[in-house]
C-alpha cells in the first residue's frame, strides 16, 4: 500500500494512505538503518500491514524523492510559504531574507505572506508588499482575524505540498486552522512584554488538506544560520540582481565596492530595494567573518 509520511516521532512514522484515507503508525525496516537512510516527513513510501496489529504497519520502501530540504527536514516539497506578521511582532526582514536565501539555494519556489494587515496602515503594508514584489516574489497580505485574503492563499496551495514557515506568533497555526479546522492547531499567545509568540510547534508535520494538498507545519524560527553558503555565491540567491549583473564591468562582481557595478547603479536609481541590498551586505559580512574563523 502506498502512502506519505506526515509525521515522525522517536522512530515511529505516521503514514497517510490516500486510498483508504487512514493514517498508520509504522516502523521502518532495519535495512534503512543499515544503509544509513532516514525516512523523512514528506516521503512517499510503500507500507505493509500484513501480520501487524490494527492501525500499524511497516515501511518497506521509500520511493524516489523529488527533493529534500535540510531545514526543515522534509521531502518532496513543491513550494514554501513564509509567513511574517506586518506587526506584533514587527517583521524581521533580515530573517526573512535569510529564509529566502536558503530556499533559493535549495531550489524551492517561495511565496511570501504578511499577516495581520488589519493592525498596520495601508502605507506600511504596501511598503512590505512592494519591496518583495519588485524582487519577483509572489506576495500575499492577509488578516486571519478578519478572514481577509485567506481564500487567495488557499487557492495557491491546491494540489501541492507546501512548507509553511516563519517566526512564532505570526499566525501560522491560525492560518492552518482556517484551512483545516479539524487540525485544531494550538495557537500561541503573543507576549505583551516582547510582542513575540510562544513556540507551539515542536516538530515538522504534514497536514492533509484535501486531495494531493499538504501543508508542512514547521517549528517557529527566531534565527537562521546560513553558514553552508560560500560568500561569493550569496549574490546568486538575490534574484533581483540577475537582471543587472551581466552588465557589471567585472565577471564575478560581488556588488560591493567594485567599480562599474551595474547592481550598485540600479540601487542608486531605486530599481533595487535599499532594504534588501542592506541585508545582502550584512549577510555577506557575516559569512566572510564566519569563514575567517
Amino acid at each position: 500500500m502506498k502512502g506519505k509520511i506526515i509525521k515522525g516521532i522517536a522512530g515511529f512514522y505516521y503514514v497517510h494512505t490516500p486510498e483508504k484515507n487512514i493514517t498508520y503508525e509504522c516502523k521502518a525496516k532495519g535495512i534503512f538503518r543499515k544503509k544509513n537512510i532516514k525516512p523523512l516527513v514528506g516521503d512517499d513510501v510503500e507500507i505493509s500491514t500484513d501480520n501487524q496489529p490494527m492501525g500499524k504497519g511497516i515501511i518497506c520502501d521509500i520511493l524516489p524523492r523529488k527533493n529534500s530540504l535540510i531545514r526543515p527536514a522534509v521531502a518532496n516539497v513543491d513550494q514554501a510559504l513564509v509567513l511574517f506578521a506586518a506587526a506584533e511582532p514587527d517583521p524581521n526582514l533580515n530573517l526573512l531574507d535569510r529564509f529566502l536565501v536558503m530556499m533559493q539555494k535549495q531550489g524551492v519556489k517561495t511565496i511570501i505572506c504578511f499577516n495581520k494587515k488589519d493592525i498596520v496602515s495601508n502605507k506600511e503594508i504596501s511598503m512590505l508588499r512592494d519591496t518583495y514584489l519588485s524582487c519577483g516574489y509572489e506576495v500575499f497580505t492577509t488578516s486571519v482575524r478578519n478572514q481577509d485574503g485567506i481564500l487567495d492563499v488557499y487557492e495557491y496551495i491546491q494540489g501541492k505540498t507546501t512548507v509553511l514557515a516563519g517566526p512564532s506568533g505570526v499566525g501560522k497555526s491560525s492560518l492552518i486552522n482556517e484551512f483545516v479546522p479539524e487540525a485544531r492547531m494550538e495557537t500561541g499567545i503573543v507576549s505583551d512584554k516582547i510582542k513575540r509568540g510562544k513556540h507551539t510547534t515542536r516538530h515538522s508535520e504534514l497536514i492533509y488538506v484535501k486531495n494531493d494538498t499538504f501543508l508542512c507545519d514547521t517549528p517557529g524560527f527566531s534565527s537562521l544560520y546560513i553558514n553552508e553558503i560560500e560568500t561569493d555565491e550569496l549574490k546568486d540567491y538575490y534574484i533581483e540582481f540577475r537582471k543587472y549583473e551581466d552588465n557589471c564591468r567585472f565577471i564575478g562582481c560581488r556588488h560591493l565596492n567594485e567599480p562599474g557595478c551595474a547592481v550598485k547603479e540600479a540601487l542608486k536609481e531605486n530599481k533595487i530595494s535599499e532594504l534588501r541590498y542592506r541585508n545582502y551586505v550584512l549577510l555577506y559580512e557575516e559569512l566572510k567573518n564566519q569563514k575567517r574563523y
